[in-house]
């Protein structure tokens, strides 16, 4: 089992019976959600330290990680047949 620390959470009602709605695990739902949260703060702070070290992005830089993240092939690949 997972190292755990029990804590207390308030929150709307109405988000509650939402939530029950969804799931029955309502720790382990709340916890991969702040896990995701946390993630993608993080990720976020990367990509802006490597910007600064870096520079911007490019657009082609852009479109590799789009098409690596969505799984699509590069714009290239395709195109270069017309």
């Amino acid at each position: 089992m997972a190292d755990t620390t029990r804590i207390t959470v308030t929150l709307p009602t109405k988000l509650v019976a939402e939530l029950r709605k969804l799931t029955d695990d309502v720790s382990g739902y709340a916890a991969e959600a702040v896990g995701r949260r946390l993630r993608h703060q993080l990720l976020g702070a990367d990509l802006r330290r490597h910007q600064e070290e870096y520079g911007a992005f490019t657009e082609e830089e852009l479109a590799e990680a789009r098409s690596r993240i969505h799984g699509h092939a590069e714009a290239g690949d395709s195109a270069s047949t017309a």
